[in-house]
């Protein structure tokens, strides 16, 4: 097997607090640190913990396609495992949650025969679940980018929470200032499932401990009206209750409602 290797981990969303010893222990012995964060802040203590460190964000540039942005981003960290070298890879949240560099890299170096692996980190998600007060195991979750729940024409279960990730950018695949030019699209979409007056929740965990989430409440029929923060998730509560099988009640023997 080849000298280099490649571990993935996260940090977690609020600074410091939110990262696991094993991740610490990952970024600060690695050879090389390369790290895609969300803020100034976060970056320097990065940098602080592993003097070789080397920021991802410099594969961005306005217009630039995603993929072609993550692609570029995979190459780099590729580069850096071939010279031998152990290479801890650290992304914002978790590293496994929306975040296609860290598969990919994965993916191909272990391809290509050097030991790669990924740690889990806390995400919006986690966050979210636990300042919405929101139990997944309860009425049932789904959860969709908001960009390809619109162009992929998912199903939406109105008894189950409806999460929708990355609506700040909706319809927008390539880099550049945040617009809401696509939330239209997605209200008048939703708007098939959910009356207009249905409550929905715009959400954006707090990445300081010292700070609150973001935590707008607005009917579904005025969130084209509303700034959403590019990092925001967009949470639409259940419109009603499941309904019961009953015949799958009968067969499992639990009493029906």
């Amino acid at each position: 097997m080849p000298s280099g290797s490649l571990i993935v981990v996260g940090t977690g969303i609020q600074l410091a607090v939110h990262l696991t010893p094993n991740a610490r222990a990952a970024i600060e012995r690695a050879d090389e640190l390369l790290y895609l964060v969300a803020d100034p802040v976060t970056r320097a203590w990065i940098e602080k913990l592993n003097p070789n460190a080397s920021s991802l964000d410099r594969f961005y540039a306005a217009g630039r396609p995603r993929a072609e942005t993550y692609a570029a981003m995979v190459e780099e960290i590729l580069s850096r495992v071939r010279l031998g070298r152990n290479v801890c890879a650290a992304f914002y949240g978790h590293p496994g949650v929306f975040v296609a560099p860290s598969h990919e890299a994965i993916r191909r170096a272990r391809e290509e025969g050097f030991r790669a692996s990924m740690q889990p980190g806390i995400s919006t998600e986690d966050c979210l679940f636990a300042d919405l007060g929101i139990d997944p195991g309860e009425d049932g979750c789904q959860s969709y980018e908001a960009t390809a729940f619109l162009i992929h024409e998912c199903n939406v279960e109105p008894s189950a929470f409806l999460i929708l990730w990355q609506v700040g950018v909706v319809g927008q695949l390539a880099a550049g200032p945040a617009s809401s030019e696509g939330i239209p699209a997605l209200v008048e979409h939703l708007q098939t499932y959910y009356p207009a007056e249905h409550e929905v929740i715009v959400y954006e965990a707090s990445p300081y401990v010292v700070l609150p989430p973001i935590v707008r409440r607005t009917p579904l029929s005025e969130l084209t009206s509303m700034g959403i923060p590019p990092l925001a998730t967009l949470v639409v509560p259940p419109r009603e209750k499941p309904r019961a099988a009953l015949t799958m009640l009968d067969r499992l023997g639990l009493p029906r409602p």
